[in-house]
């Protein structure tokens, strides 16, 4: 979705507090895959970390990182992830459910496709 419209809207992951990290709430799926992330303490460490999920990832999305009050999180019920489509008026146009099961991109495609319209 990104590469196929990213001329046309501007597109973001943003990084919120982690999900799993080894000092807090760990998934086996997370040990299985060696991935042990510390929960950061500090904005350069969540930076640290959103960076190295992006390289490990090969995504090529902008990263935004949220603060450490989790104000983005908090504001847009984003833990442990969610897709939203924010119209050119500030408003929310697409609210995909919490994932990983709500996690829906071609609904939020669908709906980004009626606004560029």
């Amino acid at each position: 979705m990104y590469e196929k419209h990213r001329e046309r809207a501007a597109f973001f992951v943003v990084y919120i507090r982690e999900a799993h990290p080894v000092d807090g709430w760990r998934v086996p799926q997370n040990d299985r895959q060696g991935i042990e992330v510390d929960e950061p303490v500090t904005e350069k460490e969540r930076e640290d970390v959103a960076s190295k999920c992006a390289r490990a990832l090969k995504l090529s999305i902008p990263f935004l990182i949220d603060d450490m009050k989790n104000t983005a999180q908090q504001a847009y019920a984003g833990w442990p992830d969610r897709l939203y489509v924010i119209d050119t008026e500030g408003k929310v146009a697409y609210r995909g459910d919490p994932g990983p099961r709500g996690f829906k991109p071609a609904e939020a495609e669908a709906a980004l496709k009626k606004l560029l319209q």
